[in-house]
């Protein structure tokens, strides 16, 4: 492989990325900060804990910002100098553009891309929660530490009421054994391309995971676009789940009626938007980063 290269597009004086530091870390206090508290005191939160437990980033991690590809930063950069995939020479320092392999980039975009080229599906009503627990022993429940809104049978009905049809395998594979065979289909990794679409709360939540899974090629205000985007639909994703969360403030999302499978659609069709958004800027910066470290050669 060639020595790293840079085709800069924008160059950050001192002044300017400090200013975007400041404002990124300002931005996501307000997620880190309640979190390193809950720790501290032994306190769990299903919602807002999911988001670091699930996922691999740390809160550190999240409060560092960088500005991602193509962007040369000019003035006293010596911090950069200890960040993972940063180049520090006398111009600056700038994202190193080979720090990413090309498989993973070839994998992130060609799974963003088939998502993205499928028409949304709105058919699951979030009973991806519900299969988790179906026929479940009590002491085997994945949040046994929030009681469940409805009886076992009365959840085993909401399951049973018509097939399953979740798309995604990182949901899917968290069903419990009974729940499984209920699914229309069976997913499983090496169907994960084919198979999601962007109407999935899960897959658009995934935004997330594939941004900083792309660091530091992936600047740190997308991917903190993408969290945010991600803690709206997982506080979505447990209000329609079958547990009691409203001494946390999170009311219900009936979908074991009519109106509640209404008003989660709604929030779906309202996340596929907003999702679809994030993703094609993705697809942009990634496709843009590949191009400059793994050109095509003519």
């Amino acid at each position: 492989m060639s020595s790293p290269t840079l085709s800069t597009t924008v160059t950050l004086v001192e002044d300017e990325w400090r200013d975007r530091q400041r404002r990124h870390v300002q931005r996501v206090e307000r997620w880190i900060v309640p979190r390193l508290e809950r720790r501290r005191r032994g306190e769990r939160d299903p919602v807002d804990d999911f988001l670091f437990d699930y996922y691999s980033w740390r809160p550190a991690q999240l409060a560092r910002w960088h500005p991602g590809a193509d962007v040369l930063m000019t003035g006293d950069v010596g911090e950069f100098t200890s960040c993972r995939g940063y180049l520090v020479d006398d111009t600056g320092a700038h994202a190193d553009p080979h720090s990413v392999a090309d498989m993973v980039l070839s994998a992130t975009l060609r799974l963003l891309e088939a998502t993205a080229s499928r028409p949304s599906s709105y058919g699951c009503f979030g009973r991806h929660e519900w299969a988790m627990v179906y026929r479940q022993a009590p002491d085997e429940i994945r949040h046994a530490a929030w009681p469940l809104r409805l009886s076992p049978s009365d959840i085993a009905d909401v399951v049973e009421s018509s097939p399953l049809r979740c798309t995604h395998f990182d949901a899917f594979r968290f069903y419990t054994e009974a729940a499984r065979p209920l699914n229309l289909i069976q997913p499983a990794r090496a169907t994960q391309v084919d198979l999601e679409q962007p109407g999935c709360l899960h897959a658009t939540m995934d935004l997330y995971k594939w941004s900083f899974r792309c660091y530091p090629l992936v600047g740190a205000d997308l991917t903190a676009d993408c969290f945010a985007l991600a803690r709206e639909i997982r506080a979505v994703d447990m209000r329609a789940s079958p547990y009691d969360l409203s001494g946390l403030g999170y009311p219900a999302i009936t979908i074991e009626t009519a109106q509640g499978r209404a008003e989660y659609v709604g929030y779906q069709r309202d996340f596929t938007l907003r999702g679809a958004a994030l993703r094609q800027r993705l697809i942009t910066d990634l496709r843009a980063a590949r191009a400059c470290a793994y050109p095509v050669e003519g």
